[in-house]
Order: structure tokens, then sequence, then C-alpha cells
């Protein structure tokens, strides 16, 4: 018997049959082209390929949290003693 093994796993894990498989792909393909049209970006650095948004309350609509150093994070609050 001839085959090829399937190295992707995260995605594709708890599918039974090909039809499952390709499902999954499509709903994953329908949700990145949304994605895109919201302005998210894939940016590539180090061998990591980065999913990003440059406003972050787009970026936590979507309920997804950022991997930033905390340093990156901090949202600086105006001095109102001024």
């Amino acid at each position: 018997m001839t085959y090829f093994t399937w190295k992707e796993t995260g995605l594709t894990t708890d599918c039974q049959s090909l039809e499952a498989m390709a499902s999954r792909f499509e709903e994953s393909a329908k949700l990145m082209r949304k994605m895109a049209k919201e302005g998210f970006r894939l940016e590539k650095k180090i061998n990591k390929q980065l999913i990003t948004h440059p406003d972050p309350n787009i970026f936590e609509a979507w309920g997804f949290i950022t991997e930033e150093s905390p340093f990156k994070q901090l949202t600086l609050m105006p001095d109102e003693t001024s």
C-alpha cells in the first residue's frame, strides 16, 4: 500500500475523514479571509508567523490575547495632576 504521512496536527487532529479535513480547511480559510478584511496581517519574524493588527482594540474585540512583552502592553496614563 502506498501512503504519505500528514504532518499538520493542530487543525485536523480530530478529523475522521478527508471530507472532514477539507471542511476544516475551508472554515479556516473563511475565517482568515474575514480577518484580512478586518485589517489583520501575517508577519514573519525569526521563523515565526505572527498574526498582527495595528489597532489593539480590534485585536482584543476578536478575543485575541497579545503575546507582546508586558512592558510593550502597558498603556501610559495621562498625568492629571498637571
